[in-house]
């Protein structure tokens, strides 16, 4: 199944979401939602020569990560808007506190005052309570997931800005079915995302061609990864797999599985491990033995390492990981704002198929309201991440 086809798939999900979401506009009326101006495909129609307001939902400083996360993307959000050439944007900020009502009720209030899209929240749950609240008011809004059951579970005018696992996946398999492997087995730790990341990759290489010849999980300890580990590794090797599709992260357990496989005869040189996480994040895994020949994708480094050094340059100190983001959002909305048309704001300009560009590459916005992003393919090669396969600079070439 193509990427696509999984996509239309998707659709009768939202459009029966949106019949959900009509339901709510009865409260909005209540709140004192103002009448909406309606757009071609949804969302609110702008005037582009004026400031277009926008709702930034943060999580607020409950915790000091929070609190960072929080400054790192109001901040992010603002370098971005001064960045803007040809528009202009009247940013407003609202905490959701990470709680689902609090966020529907500041969405809610973030169109009361005028807000003509949002931007946020974090949190998935969050997401859904705050796309769902203002559907009913013709408000697209770009939460900072990247969960698609958000996308599953509201209206149509509700997107997410997170890389997701489907989008890593397709990356990594196309390039490595071009290097000639066809069949993977896949190791995920059994928990939610370990899950979602096992079936991001089975789609993907099913839809693509490939076979899956096992599927193996672990519980998500120290003592049940070396309880596993045994079964497991027999399983892989029994199974003739050319690589080992692995969902769990440098920093949680994948060191020590992939380290226990290898021990018990798994060779990393003839069956590498596919990371679905960004092993870049941390130097740790260009150093681990059974890591080496694996491969894994990450956004483009040098844009990336950019937008770092504007933010550190503006505010002193580093972004969160997360600031980026943020960025996107308003590097979107200010694009599309800038081209002078009415509909800026609306699903049918916001879902363009050149995309956006971004902080760390480019990226678009799917109909089904999940995400592409141009992602680099890198291989550790001799304890150092070399880039086997640049992220592509504009939608339509290899890896895209």
């Amino acid at each position: 199944m193509s990427a696509s086809t999984m996509r239309l798939l998707i659709v009768p999900r939202r459009l029966a979401a949106r019949l959900i979401a009509l339901l709510s506009l009865a409260w909005l009326a209540a709140c004192d939602v103002p009448p909406v101006q309606t757009g071609p495909g949804g969302g609110q129609r702008i005037d582009p020569g004026a400031p277009v307001q926008v709702g930034l939902l943060v999580p607020g400083s409950g915790s000091p990560e929070m609190a960072r996360i929080s400054s790192s993307l109001e901040n992010a959000a603002r370098m971005a808007a001064a960045e803007l050439d040809g528009a202009r944007v009247d940013l407003r900020v609202y905490t959701t506190n990470r709680d689902p009502q609090t966020a529907a009720a500041m969405a809610n209030r973030a169109v009361r005052d005028g807000a003509g899209i949002i931007l946020g929240p974090l949190d998935a749950q969050s997401a859904i309570a705050a796309g769902n609240a203002v559907a009913g008011a013709n408000v697209n809004l770009l939460a900072f997931s990247n969960n698609p059951v958000v996308t599953d579970t509201t209206g149509a005018n509700t997107f997410i800005l997170g890389r997701t696992f489907e989008n890593t996946a397709q990356r990594l398999v196309s390039h490595t079915m071009r290097e000639g492997i066809s069949s993977y087995a896949v190791v995920h730790q059994d928990d939610v995302a370990g899950q979602a990341g096992r079936d991001a990759i089975t789609g993907t290489v099913r839809g693509s061609g490939g076979t899956v010849s096992t599927v193996q999980a672990y519980p998500f300890s120290q003592a049940g990864i070396f309880e596993a580990a045994p079964g497991i590794t027999e399983a892989v090797r029994a199974s003739g797999a050319g690589a080992i599709f692995v969902t769990d992260t440098v920093q949680g357990g994948l060191s020590l599985m992939a380290t226990a496989m290898v021990d018990r005869g798994v060779d990393p040189v003839q069956t590498p491990f596919i990371g679905l996480t960004d092993w870049g994040v941390t130097g740790q895994a260009a150093t681990l033995p059974p890591l080496q020949n694996g491969y894994f994708a990450r956004p483009d480094a040098n844009l990336a390492q950019q937008f770092e050094q504007r933010y550190t340059d503006t505010y002193g100190t580093p972004p969160h990981r997360l600031a980026s983001l943020a960025h996107d959002g308003i590097a979107a909305i200010g694009s599309l704002v800038a081209s002078g048309d009415p509909a800026a704001l609306t699903t049918d300009s916001l879902t363009r198929r050149s995309g956006f560009v971004g902080a760390t590459g480019i990226f678009r916005l799917n109909p089904d309201g999940t995400n592409d992003r141009a992602l680099a393919v890198a291989r550790i090669q001799d304890n150092q991440v070399m880039v086997v396969d640049p992220a592509p600079n504009r939608f339509g070439l290899g890896g895209s």
